[in-house]
């Protein structure tokens, strides 16, 4: 097991394009940290520069206490899982898991052993005789863990291992990927484009954009405290709301006006956003997620209300997915969509998460509510939190 540190480290190649930038980053002894991003924000670059197989600009790679920079990829004892199993085809479940230990010489009796403790391990120790042919796609990819694993390497690298698996066994290998890695105890780095992926498996996230770290947090705090506009609209699903809108009032009578909607924000909302007093006459930009809204009836009166017209409604089953034109505010999507492609700024109709029982069809009046503490507030033009 190793703690492995990023410092100020940059990746620039020939053409100029920087890939990684400056990029300060502490992975714990033992810990399962998820790098996520959109396509080309430098995830995968970071993870290559870990494994050796990317030069690095500038800066020092620190791995178990030594600058591993000019280490080549075979003196740092690290065990890379791609997306691709690469697994010899003629060889059977037990020679794969086995070949590397086999590759550096180790005597035949101390590769079975090995072999035995990793597969039962990885419930493979009825499948040692097969062939990679004869195996699942989740089995395939566990064997492609013991061959990483069974080397006790100082550090996992796995660079989107699960994109080649239908959704189903995704949802399987998560779980016996996170767990294997609670037995094991060996520094894991994970990269993927799938928040799903990062919300549910990593200790902590490192969330990317354009070669810069964004935010560093336990997932729970990427979701409830997103440092940025960037990663309020990257985490969640279906993507945060943004609308554009103004603070207006005096001292503690203060309201968020979102065009002709006006939000009175109430002494809970003051607490959790308390720098918002700052921003009273200056444009603001106002985070609702879907799930943070409530039906309420059309002849309540309630803070918060929005009012609208149901443009159409997807029905997942538990929930209701509802689109929504709002009357008198604009809607504004920025940030990325969620196969991980940018977008650009641009108006687009409110989503609201509803429960699956609730009568809402397409063309009907609606009316939603949400509590104003619940709201994310970013200043428009720096694009970060307000919060203190």
């Amino acid at each position: 097991m190793a703690e492995i540190v990023f410092e100020r480290v940059t990746k620039r190649y020939d053409d100029g394009h920087l890939a990684v930038d400056a990029l300060d980053l502490r992975i714990e002894d033992g810990e399962f940290l998820v790098l996520v991003g959109p396509s080309g924000c430098g995830k995968s670059t970071a993870l290559r520069m870990i494994a050796g197989l990317e030069e690095i600009s500038d800066g020092a790679l620190v791995i178990d206490g030594s600058v591993a920079n000019d280490l080549s990829p075979r003196d740092r004892n690290i065990a890379m899982v791609f997306q691709s199993y690469a697994l010899y085809p003629h060889l059977s479940v037990a020679d794969n898991i086995g070949f590397g230990l086999k590759v550096r010489g180790s005597d035949k009796a101390a590769i079975r052993a090995k072999v035995e403790e990793t597969a039962r391990l990885l419930e493979l120790s009825e499948l040692l005789d097969r062939k990679p042919g004869r195996l699942s796609g989740g089995q395939r990819q566990r064997v492609a863990m013991g061959r990483a694993l069974v080397r006790s390497p100082k550090a996992f690298l796995m660079d989107e291992p699960l994109s080649n698996l239908d959704a189903r066994l995704r949802g399987q290998m998560r779980a016996e990927i996170a767990h294997l890695q609670k037995m094991t105890g060996v520094t894991t780095v994970y990269v993927t484009h799938d928040q799903v992926e990062a919300m549910t498996m990593g200790d902590r996230v490192a969330v990317m954009n354009k070669g810069v770290l964004q935010q560093l947090d336990a997932p729970r705090m990427l979701y409830d405290a997103p440092a940025n506009l960037f990663v309020a609209g990257f985490i969640g699903s279906p993507p945060m709301n943004l609308l554009t809108g103004t603070v207006t009032g005096v001292g503690e009578s203060l309201a968020l006006q979102l065009g002709a909607l006006s939000i009175p924000l109430d002494a809970a909302a003051l607490d959790a956003r308390p720098g918002v007093a700052r921003y009273v006459g200056k444009e603001i930009i106002a985070g609702i997620r879907p799930e943070a809204l409530v039906l309420a009836p059309n002849a309540t009166p309630a803070p918060g209300r929005l009012d609208g017209k149901v443009a159409f409604v997807e029905d997942l089953g538990a929930n209701l997915l509802v689109h929504v034109d709002l009357a008198g505010a604009a809607v504004v999507a920025a940030g990325v969509s969620e196969d991980g492609e940018e977008l650009q700024s641009a108006r687009t109709r409110l989503r609201a998460v509803l429960d699956g029982t609730l009568p809402v069809r397409k063309s009907d009046p609606i009316c939603l509510t949400v509590d104003p503490a619940r709201i994310h507030l970013f200043d428009a033009r720096t694009e970060q939190a307000v919060l203190a």
